[in-house]
């Protein structure tokens, strides 16, 4: 069958407003490696993403994002203390146990699109 095995894998995250969502994800905590005025190359330890200047109301009502870390807590102190919620008008819920084995809380970045960001239990 051969070497079929995956380096990586990226989404495209729309951005209703892009130097916004920037900001903003660089806020949360990502790194912004590469950029044009079209498409956005985003990091934060070995994940990424792509963010690109391109926006429907209903692809971006229904996208949505996981992010699994080492340290729940952590993550939401920072969105906290960043003020995040209030800076970018943004929706946050704080971290739940969740049935599925995995404690997490809900933002929404200025888009729209909700990311949930995770850790094991």
């Amino acid at each position: 069958m051969g070497d079929l095995n995956a380096v990586e894998i990226k989404a495209f995250v729309p951005a209703r407003d892009f130097v916004l969502s920037k900001q903003f994800y660089e806020d949360l905590g990502f790194t912004i490696a590469w950029s044009d005025s079209d498409l956005a190359y985003l990091r934060c330890g070995d994940c990424s993403f792509l963010l690109q200047n391109f926006y429907h109301p209903e692809h971006a009502a229904n996208f949505m994002m996981h992010l699994l870390v080492p340290d729940v807590e952590a993550w939401w102190r920072h969105v906290q203390q960043a003020q995040l919620a209030q800076k970018y008008d943004v929706c946050g819920e704080p971290p739940a146990d969740r049935p599925w084995g995995m404690r997490d809380f809900t933002i929404t970045d200025p888009t729209g699109v909700l990311w949930r960001i995770a850790q094991n239990t």
